[in-house]
């Protein structure tokens, strides 16, 4: 057990070094999905955002699921009660999303081979921006360490997110007054 908690340990590490090697947001979350599913031994992970109308939950990034069931259909919160209880700032568990009633593909998890299912929101002080899965091939009840390791990733991937997407917004405002400043040069 003690030997599993340094290798959570040395996961957020590893993590944390993805977060402050890229602003690039795409590039962020691929990683830090990849990280997560490597690190807890799980069958998949992605992380999704939250829609501008806050509507539904668009893909942020994936690791481990076929392109087929990421494409399976919108993720929409109002028809999601795992999702919509995890934007609420809660860490929800399934056992079996085959036959689970709070979840919103239970065929198609059956036919990607995913059985429990565990889920932490993205949160941006009390906001949330979106969520981080964890899916397993078969049934699982996650351990303590296993998440909290996830809680911390998912505060990480909120903050590394919003610092890359004010990056670009800044990057794009330097663009836009360099591009003005030639303009006004060239008069």
């Amino acid at each position: 057990m003690k030997g599993k908690e340094v290798d959570y340990f040395t996961a957020l590490y590893d993590v944390a070094k993805v977060i402050n090697a890229s602003l690039e947001p795409a590039k962020v979350l691929e990683k830090i999905v990849q990280s997560v599913v490597k690190a807890m031994g799980v069958k998949a992970g992605i992380i999704r955002l939250l829609d501008s109308r806050e509507r539904m939950l668009v893909l942020g990034a994936a690791s481990g699921l076929s392109k087929g069931y990421v494409r399976k259909g919108p993720i929409l919160i109002d028809e999601s009660g795992l999702d919509r209880k995890a934007l609420k700032g809660k860490a929800i568990w399934i056992e079996n999303a085959q036959t689970d009633r709070n979840f919103q593909y239970g065929e198609k998890a059956r036919a990607e081979g995913i059985k429990s299912v565990f889920v932490v929101p993205l949160m941006l002080e009390k906001k949330p921006i979106g969520v981080l899965r964890v899916y397993s091939d078969k049934v699982r009840k996650f351990r303590e360490g296993e998440c909290k390791f996830l809680k911390a990733v998912a505060n990480l991937s909120a903050i590394a997110l919003d610092n890359a997407r004010m990056h670009e917004t800044l990057q794009m405002r330097c663009d836009l007054m360099a591009a003005h400043k030639y303009r006004i040069d060239d008069n």
